[in-house]
């Protein structure tokens, strides 16, 4: 996802999309290690989509003033 596309989203909507990311990305990495997944532009891909969703939920953090609640 793009970055503009995140921004719009709640802190629950985030997580659910930051749990779906990780889970996809554990099953790309397992389908390489096994020789079935021999495009790794999808990894890097997911390992963004990952990076940018904590980096919001970071700057919303430290925005609001203190931790929030997981």
């Amino acid at each position: 996802m793009k970055i503009e596309e995140l921004r719009d989203l709640s802190r629950e909507e985030l997580q659910e999309h930051l749990k779906s990311a990780q889970g996809k990305l554990f099953n790309l990495k397992i389908g390489a290690a096994q020789g079935r997944e021999a495009n790794s532009s999808n990894i890097k891909e997911a390992k963004i989509t990952i990076s940018r969703i904590k980096t919001l939920l970071r700057k919303r953090e430290l925005k609001k003033g203190g931790k929030f609640e997981q």
